[in-house]
């Protein structure tokens, strides 16, 4: 099998598979109970939060964990709503987020909210200047995501949040950087963003975990969930500790291993993109300047007959955002591809076990299945 999706998911690493045992088996406490056994627990717990702090280049008081990117993207927006819209009720995004900022921010507009999505060019980024105009006194919240999922642009989430604060003092600047976190390097302390969403099984931990930074500057931030008073009475709720201790193991192993493994992932996006530009009938979508995902099209092929090729080759791709119930990638269509390129778009995704061998065979699967059966 070659598996090329790892923007969707990536698979577990070791290390993480045998927090993962550890946690199911012998520490499988409740970290809120006060005899030795829970205390063990919660004390594992702690030392998750630093591992994935420590990669996040966080402070571990301020990283606090949730069931995935979707939730701590869902509180860094509606905490963000809660706090400042009895007041103002202005939001900034783009319309490339992923969908769990994208169908956030359609709930506050149905609540009276007044929402500007920032356009992309036609590479799939998101201009600095576009963000200063859209800027206003009633500004609450920017989210922009730092890394697309589908076309991988890279976003200047640094020079946004320092404009944002600059321009607003009061507003709040959330990153959606499920995409970016070891994958783009950035210091949570230093990156001038109030909120950081994280996801663990995009690091190679599982599934069911992922953390919401909130910084030092925030004195006081509504609680999404709320219940016996978890997380600092952050994040009510018993913690997945199998799941948040797998996604430390796999921070800590990322950690170790970032600087390597995304010049490998760099590489070999340059070197697979290089090849394809010079095939005749396919197309590259975007900015690809991320090191581990390109979006590509071959029109007159629909996408799900090139998922379909490259399956049969034991080949494994993603459609992207396109194969959401039939609709056209809301990426593509806000970069303005004409509707060819997009019908027939798909997502290459790869990681650090990725080899140039794997790719040489979607190159040539490309050459020799697919391109002949275009119309």
């Amino acid at each position: 099998m070659i598996y090329l999706d790892n923007s969707a998911t990536t698979k577990p690493c070791q290390e993480a598979i045998n927090a993962v045992t550890e946690a199911l088996t012998n520490n499988w406490a409740n970290p809120s109970a006060l005899y030795e056994f829970g205390i063990d627990a919660a004390r594992a717990l702690r030392n998750a939060r630093t591992n994935v702090a420590a990669a996040l280049g966080a402070e571990p008081d301020r990283v606090f964990f949730t069931s995935g990117g979707t939730e701590a993207d869902n509180w860094a927006i509606l905490g963000t709503a809660k706090r400042f819209g009895k007041k103002n009720k202005h939001i900034i995004t783009t319309a490339i987020e992923h969908h769990a900022v994208l169908n956030t921010m359609h709930e506050l507009e149905a609540q009276g909210f007044d929402i500007t999505y920032l356009q992309p060019d036609e590479m799939g980024n998101i201009s600095l200047d576009d963000l200063k105009d859209a800027l206003r006194k009633d500004t609450i919240l920017v989210s922009i995501m730092m890394v697309n999922n589908e076309v991988g642009s890279v976003m200047p989430i640094a020079q946004m949040a320092k404009l944002t604060h600059k321009v607003c003092p009061n507003a709040l600047f959330h990153t959606d950087a499920v995409q970016g976190f070891l994958k783009i390097p950035f210091q949570a302390k230093t990156l001038g963003a109030d909120l950081i969403s994280i996801s663990s099984h995009k690091i190679h931990g599982p599934k069911g975990a992922g953390a919401l930074y909130i910084s030092p500057k925030i004195k006081s931030f509504p609680p999404l969930l709320l219940g016996g008073g978890q997380e600092s009475n952050m994040r009510s709720g018993t913690e997945g500790t199998p799941a948040i201790f797998g996604f430390a193991a796999a921070a800590a192993c990322g950690k170790e291993t970032f600087i390597a493994d995304i010049d490998k992932e760099s590489n070999l996006i340059q070197k697979l993109t290089e090849q394809l530009s010079t095939i005749d009938g396919l197309k590259i979508n975007g900015a690809h300047q991320a090191p581990h995902v390109v979006s590509l099209s071959i029109p007159g092929i629909p996408t799900q007959n090139i998922i379909n090729i490259l399956q049969d080759a034991n080949i494994y791709v993603s459609a992207g955002s396109a194969c959401a119930k039939g609709h056209r990638s809301h990426t593509l269509t806000a970069m303005g591809l004409s509707p060819e390129i997009m019908d027939s778009s798909f997502r290459v995704s790869i990681c650090h076990d990725t080899t140039w061998e794997e790719l040489e065979t979607l190159i040539a699967t490309i050459k020799n299945d697919i391109l002949p059966r275009v119309r």
